[in-house]
């Protein structure tokens, strides 16, 4: 029976994908930062765990309560949604230190473990951002590409010790929480010049047909974790789908 820790359980994709590795029979540690047992069924399979990407004390407490794991996947995130013109810097290194180098440090956390087992599986969650520019995400988009050169070189650097390294690419998902979780971040974001713009932009999201639901993003995690080819990238959502076949042709 396999093991799968999965950050940023606590909602949206994190979430959805426990609940499907749960459902197919993994055991699971969910890490959040603040846990929440009832946000999971009672498993026994099951195990909710404290994990502060932006921490290197809470990443090696997480990883040695976990013990052997077979699957990482770096899902913890922050969005981030305004004119960067308005965005402070400190506002910027807060979402590279949890989107870019949160993630940067748990693989590096990770690898040694995945290194002495014998082989395995790391998997970063970026975005469909990094398929096609989208405007007022400039930032976000920032700290995403970067996750995705920095997962494509390190794919080379470990497929002599068997880690398989993996891309899962969501789309835009607004069912999630996406904007709620970051909405005083934003406080401010999009200043009167910007607004005409704005309201353009937030008028076509609503006006969006083919988006990603948690579940497309938990299935493409599932068949990333279980995909023992070299493929790398696995975008995830009916919109994520049409940017990459675009990108792609």
């Amino acid at each position: 029976m396999k093991t799968v820790l999965i950050t940023g359980c606590s909602s949206g994709y994190g979430l959805a994908t426990a609940r499907h590795f749960l459902a197919y029979g993994w055991n699971v540690v969910a890490t959040m930062r603040s846990p929440r047992a009832e946000l999971l069924p009672a498993d026994d399979r099951l195990r909710i765990l404290a994990l502060d990407v932006t921490r290197d004390d809470s990443i090696a407490a997480a990883l040695d309560a976990a013990g052997p794991i077979d699957v990482l996947v770096n899902n913890a995130g922050l969005g981030l949604f305004g004119a960067f013109e308005a965005t402070p810097m400190t506002t910027v290194r807060e979402i590279f230190d949890t989107n870019t180098f949160g993630a940067m440090a748990v693989c590096q956390a990770a690898i040694p473990h995945l290194r002495a087992r014998g082989g395995g599986t790391l998997i970063n969650v970026t975005s469909s951002a990094v398929l096609a520019p989208f405007p007022l995400v400039a930032a976000y988009t920032a700290s995403k590409t970067a996750i995705e050169g920095f997962t494509a070189s390190l794919a080379h650097e470990l497929e002599a010790f068997d880690i398989r390294v993996k891309l899962v690419q969501p789309g835009y998902g607004p069912s999630t929480r996406f904007t709620a979780n970051g909405q005083q971040r934003m406080q401010g974001l999009i200043p009167e010049a910007y607004a005409p713009f704005a309201q353009r932009v937030f008028a076509g999201l609503g006006e969006v047909a083919a988006v990603t639901h948690e579940k497309d993003v938990a299935d493409a995690v599932w068949r990333a974790a279980n995909d023992g080819a070299a493929r790398l990238r696995y975008p995830a959502g009916a919109d994520a789908l049409a940017l990459a076949e675009r990108a792609a042709a």
